[in-house]
């Protein structure tokens, strides 16, 4: 896929049944053991839809969505609901855990139990885990399994970095998000699988090899969303009990916000609750998506995106737009 982010495919896509609404002429949705196969370019966006009380919306219709490109209404061709019968959208999830000298033992135990929550919330047929660690260096701790018995003997493991010099945050996140990109499929379950990064940090990257704009630009191209939880250790540094933390470099640098995902403090002594609350969202998005004209899919040139809901509610999409094939990246 490299950094175009259209979802091009030349291969047979497969978009199923009842958990995929084809926005045709006939306006019908296809039954639950129809496969429609598609094989052509579409344009694909998530969006996190939430109401005036900032709870999750899951109950939205095709007809309740606008998508724009470049300002113009687009047509859907595709729209996936954010749950089908009450079961969260099947997911694939890299945790990316910050284990450099910075970060406390304690803090190591509360980020173990934490990822064993989310992941027992979301754990079912069709969604996958995986467990990055990063300090001085970045090592795979657990490829992506479906098996939570793996998951929690690989997180038994989690030790902090001896050396503890370095935090290669922006790194981290760039290896999970290849690492989607080769090993995670693009449907489980009659679902289009929901990709994320989680990175859990204190909020000081150092050393990084990569740009926080190409870890971004990486991110959209592989419709993965990026959402870091920053550990107590920083907020304690910079913050008192009468105001909020300071933004983290990671929060200056827009890694959450510019792909789909959000910025979280664990203030908390128990990081649990928050990590439950983290995978309802990330499993809650809805995905829309629609053919570009034939001379935009191929003229270089990168297009905007907007999602609108109606009044009353708020959508946070997953990109701010797309590139079309044919030209160098530029930024929007």
């Amino acid at each position: 896929m490299g950094d175009m982010t259209t979802w091009r495919t030349k291969i047979a896509v497969c978009l199923f049944g009842a958990s995929l609404f084809v926005a045709a002429a006939t306006g019908q949705t296809p039954d639950d053991d129809e496969i429609v196969r598609v094989e052509t370019d579409l344009v694909t966006v998530e969006a996190l839809v939430t109401d005036a009380n900032g709870n999750i919306a899951n109950n939205l219709r095709p007809e309740d969505f606008k998508l724009y490109e470049d300002g113009v209404a687009m047509p859907l061709s595709f729209f996936s609901v954010a749950q089908r019968a009450r079961q969260p959208r099947p997911v694939a999830v890299v945790f990316a855990l910050d284990v450099s000298g910075s970060v406390t033992a304690e803090e190591l135990t509360q980020m173990r139990r934490a990822v064993n929550a989310f992941t027992a919330r979301l754990a079912g047929p069709g969604s996958l885990f995986a467990v990055l660690s990063f300090g001085t260096q970045v090592k795979t701790v657990q490829s992506l399994t479906g098996d939570g018995a793996k998951m929690e003997k690989s997180l038994g493991k989690l030790a902090a970095d001896p050396n503890g010099l370095s935090t290669h945050a922006y790194d981290a996140v760039d290896d999970a998000i290849r690492l989607l990109t080769r090993k995670a499929p693009r449907t489980r379950e009659r679902h289009l699988l929901k990709r994320a990064v989680i990175v859990v940090t204190d909020g000081f990257p150092v050393g990084d090899t990569i740009a926080p704009a190409t870890v971004i630009e990486r991110a959209n191209a592989a419709d993965t969303s990026v959402y870091t939880v920053i550990l107590p250790s920083y907020s304690r540094l910079l913050a008192s009990k009468e105001r909020q933390p300071l933004p983290t470099p990671l929060d200056v640098s827009g890694l959450a916000e510019k792909t789909g995902g959000a910025s979280l403090y664990a203030n908390a002594a128990d990081y649990e609750p928050l990590f439950r609350a983290l995978a309802e969202e990330v499993a809650s998005t809805y995905v829309l998506s629609f053919y570009p004209t034939a001379e935009k899919r191929r003229d270089g040139a990168f297009h905007t995106l907007r999602v609108e809901v109606p009044r009353g509610y708020f959508a946070r999409q997953s990109r701010p737009g797309y590139q079309a094939l044919g030209g160098k990246r530029k930024q929007p």
